[in-house]
């Protein structure tokens, strides 16, 4: 083996290992291009066509990582409206006497304050938290058709 195919070997194996510390996926994708790289060096392509070949590979292997599922970048979303950073989110809870659309009630065994969402009525009673701000509570009226919460049935009294 000559100097080029240790270059390629040398190299492949540095970007798994570096990719092993990221977990990106895209320095494994350069790795495939280093791989191509030593195959047409095996199959005897001179240096600058091995260049060229290693290139293409890896920019191919990008793309098409880039456009799956693997290489889409996440959009951010709010976490003081995500369920899955913040599990009050969904839970109910009752408030009995609003005034200029906040109020404090008991919720999981302490006081919170809570602020109605715009465009919500004040005489539901029971109320769905939409979002967490802070130390506040953003709610929404909750709807008697459903008969249950997200976690499971009665849950009002659960927090009540």
């Amino acid at each position: 083996m000559g100097p080029h195919g240790l270059f390629w070997w040398i190299g492949a194996g540095v970007l798994i290992v570096a990719e092993l510390m990221t977990g990106t996926f895209y320095l494994l994708m350069i790795a495939l291009g280093f791989l191509a790289g030593v195959l047409s060096y095996e199959l005897g392509a001179p240096l600058d066509l091995q260049l060229v070949i290693a290139a293409l590979v890896a920019l191919a292997a990008v793309i098409v990582l880039r456009r799956s599922r693997f290489g889409r970048r996440r959009r951010m979303v709010d976490a003081s409206t995500d369920p899955g950073v913040n599990l009050d989110i969904g839970s109910t809870l009752p408030v009995a006497v609003w005034r200029d659309r906040r109020a404090r009630t008991m919720y999981r065994g302490a006081e919170w304050d809570v602020e109605l969402a715009p465009g919500e009525p004040e005489d539901a009673h029971l109320y769905e938290i939409k979002a967490v701000r802070g130390n506040w509570l953003v709610v929404v009226a909750r709807r008697a058709a459903s008969g249950a919460g997200p976690h499971g049935a009665h849950e009002d009294t659960r927090h009540a």
